[in-house]
């Protein structure tokens, strides 16, 4: 028997079951919940079929143009959900529960849980589908949570350090969220961002998992926008007003930090990036910082960027200020310790 669920019970059971997303891959890819697998029921140019049959004809026309495309494909799908759930399962012979949703709860999600139960898979429907799931992510950005901002001048190292206290600190790294570093070079080596609404659905995940313990949740002080991706205002509110604990690195030492981390990027890349900043890092110091470069002078090169960086950060910081009543300068040890 097919159970249907709210969002709520459906999030209680999201660690310890396979979720099966049975929309096209077109909205797949444009973003999912994390962690499931797509299982169209039908193709892009199939689904297009399908709606355009709803719109011109009827409902039953068009159900009846699905079910074309459905009834060939049955086997397939129960196969692709025999391969998911072995891959995945705990002990042997043992069927994992099926979370299946489509985009709003309606015929697809039913037409694939008809089909998989009759083949013996418990499965669980999300009522109201992937819009249900929507409106739960928008909601977590309104929830408070005691976040705790790690700040520091470029070259400080705080992905890393953040990195290194993930394992007894409640830690969220919102640019490896993004794939992108946050600056003019972030892009540079990294995966292609996703959409934004897969962004804020991998925020509200780690939020989720984060909260559990109502213990601090690190982040790094970034812009709220980090490449194309934006923090939800909801969250960026609460990072303006939370404590910032800043990072105080010597000018030489952040230089050198930069230089081990892009100094050996490709040349034409580094080149684009500066003139991204031109116009707010001025026609002198981007000529010069591209003579530079051309030169093969790594070092002056970015020597100007992480200066233009420098008044850059404490612009923004000094609107936090007004914000927020106290800040406080910490050391590594601090940190790790």
């Amino acid at each position: 028997m097919i159970q249907k669920i709210s969002i709520e019970n459906f999030m209680t059971l999201l660690p310890d079951a396979v979720v099966l997303d049975v929309r096209s891959p077109i909205e797949f890819t444009h973003a999912h919940i994390p962690g499931a697998y797509n299982l169209p029921l039908f193709e892009d140019e199939e689904r297009k079929i399908v709606g355009t049959t709803y719109k011109q004809n009827s409902r039953e026309a068009a159900i009846k143009t699905g079910l074309d495309f459905f009834g060939p494909k049955m086997k397939v799908l129960v196969e692709r959900t025999e391969a998911i759930t072995n891959s995945i399962s705990k002990k042997e012979n043992e069927k994992a529960t099926i979370l299946l949703h489509c985009a709003r709860g309606g015929m697809r999600s039913a037409a694939v849980a008809w089909l998989l139960d009759l083949y013996g898979f418990k499965v669980i429907s999300l009522t109201g589908g992937y819009k249900a799931y929507r409106n739960w992510v928008l909601r977590q950005f309104n929830l408070n949570y005691p976040f705790k901002i790690l700040s520091g001048n470029t070259g400080s190292k705080k992905t890393v350090l953040l990195q290194q206290i993930s394992g007894k600190e409640n830690v969220i790294d919102l640019e490896a969220l993004a794939n992108h570093k946050g600056s003019a070079f972030g892009s540079i080596g990294m995966p292609p961002q996703p959409s934004q609404e897969m962004f804020e659905n991998l925020l509200a995940k780690h939020l989720l998992e984060k909260s559990v313990n109502n213990n601090p949740i690190w982040l790094e002080d970034e812009s709220q926008r980090i490449g194309r991706a934006m923090i939800p205002h909801g969250i960026w509110n609460q990072m303006r007003t939370a404590k910032v604990y800043f990072l105080d690195f010597d000018f030489e030492i952040r230089l050198e930090n930069i230089l081990d981390e892009y100094g050996s990027l490709p040349k034409e890349a580094l080149k684009e990036s500066i003139e991204k900043i031109a116009k707010r890092l001025g026609g002198l110091e981007t000529k010069t910082a591209l003579q530079y470069l051309e030169e093969g002078d790594i070092r002056n090169c970015f020597n100007i960027l992480l200066k233009y960086y420098d008044k850059q950060y404490r612009k923004g910081l000094e609107k936090r200020e007004q914000l927020t009543d106290h800040m406080q300068v910490i050391t590594i040890e601090e940190l790790i310790h």
